[in-house]
């Protein structure tokens, strides 16, 4: 799908290639580890190596079963990343003796008394170096991102998502389709897939009904959108780029509780603070739908044909955080620092700047 930006600038060049040597990423757990428990928390810096891969090889060093073996979140083979895995305790000999690849270092180890489960992290710290950067683009990166900083950033899926061909999710529709069972993790993976291809196709209308509302006279947005022009007004008068609908799930930020949006005004307020952003339908079996007009603009992209997951709900909006520069004009390479809540893409924020698809 061709994703709409949100900002207005003119697209900046330089050069991005996803690897172990310029592109780092190091979780950044949930909560701190008790170092008292009947499991082992190690920290794992791993290189050329995907997730999955990672749990075989600790499974095939511990000769526990994949499903044994407890992490956060997956993170990509070409990368150099940092993040925690969980192991019963009494293994910890054999995985120390047993690990033989140099894509794999143990950085640190504790303990804990519960394993970690999917979804336990806040965040990941993001260091990407960018070549081919010009002392203007350099410049020009450093105000975008900073504007990105205060402003935020839609919350798209990345492509990594999506396949080698970017075309998985048309498979996960099928197999969402079929009415079976899913079968092991590539069956979920797939079906994700076409829920978060969806949820792209939604925020992408999203993003292109409040340029309409920004770039355009309360006459022009009411005639091209088909808007009443009393709801245009009501558009307008928000100060927030991406505009808020009545019925909207508004969730705390960056978790929290959600409700849906009665009144413009405090969620306008309390969006524009960073302190809420407003959630997208990860379609499934059991997660709560938008309602009113926001959920007239999400009817399109919602399919009630899939309940082989349950779904969830996405934040649309989120803001990056902590971002530092290091520029070496001689080789006109920049490096880019930044946080991002779970479940966001580095590369969906470096989208966002270039202003083009970068695979």
């Amino acid at each position: 799908m061709k994703k709409i930006y949100a900002y207005n600038h003119q697209p900046i060049h330089f050069n991005f290639e996803q690897t172990i040597e310029r592109f780092f990423v190091e979780e950044i757990p949930l909560f701190q580890f008790t170092n008292k428990g009947s499991y082992l928390i190690l920290k794992i810096k791993k290189s050329d190596m995907s997730t999955f891969k990672l749990i075989t090889v600790l499974a095939k060093a511990t000769k526990l079963e994949h499903r044994d073996i407890g992490y956060a979140g997956l993170k990509d083979k070409s990368a150099t990343t940092i993040q925690y895995i969980s192991i019963p305790k009494k293994y910890e000999k054999d995985v120390i003796a047993n690990l033989t690849t140099n894509k794999i270092e143990i950085l640190e180890k504790k303990y804990n008394k519960f394993p970690i489960k999917i979804g336990q992290l806040k965040g990941n710290k993001f260091a990407v170096i960018l070549k081919k950067v010009t002392p203007q683009a350099n410049i020009q990166i450093r105000e975008v991102a900073l504007r990105m900083q205060e402003e935020g950033i839609p919350n798209y899926y990345g492509y990594q998502r999506f396949g080698e061909d970017n075309k998985s999710y048309l498979q996960g529709k099928e197999i969402a389709h079929s009415g079976k069972r899913l079968r092991g993790a590539k069956e979920k993976l797939l079906v994700s897939a076409y829920q978060s291809h969806l949820f792209n196709q939604w925020l992408s209308n999203r993003i292109s009904i409040s340029k309409i509302v920004e770039n355009n006279s309360v006459k022009k947005a009411s005639e091209l959108l088909s808007y009443p022009k009393e709801l245009i007004e009501a558009l307008v008068r928000q100060k927030n780029f991406f505009k808020l609908f009545i019925g909207d799930d508004m969730k705390e930020y960056p978790y929290g509780k959600s409700y849906p949006i009665q009144d413009f005004n405090i969620s306008s307020i309390e969006f524009l603070n960073h302190n809420e952003s407003p959630t997208g339908l990860i379609c499934g079996a059991k997660t709560s739908r938008a309602l009113s007009d926001a959920r007239y603009l999400e009817a399109k992209y919602d399919d009630q044909e899939l309940y082989s997951l349950k779904g969830d709900r996405r934040y649309a909006w989120i803001w990056p955080e902590n971002l530092a520069f290091s520029y070496n004009e001689k080789k006109r390479e920049l490096r880019v620092q930044f946080y991002l809540p779970k479940g966001s893409y580095a590369t969906t924020f470096l989208e966002e700047i270039a202003k083009r698809a970068l695979k």
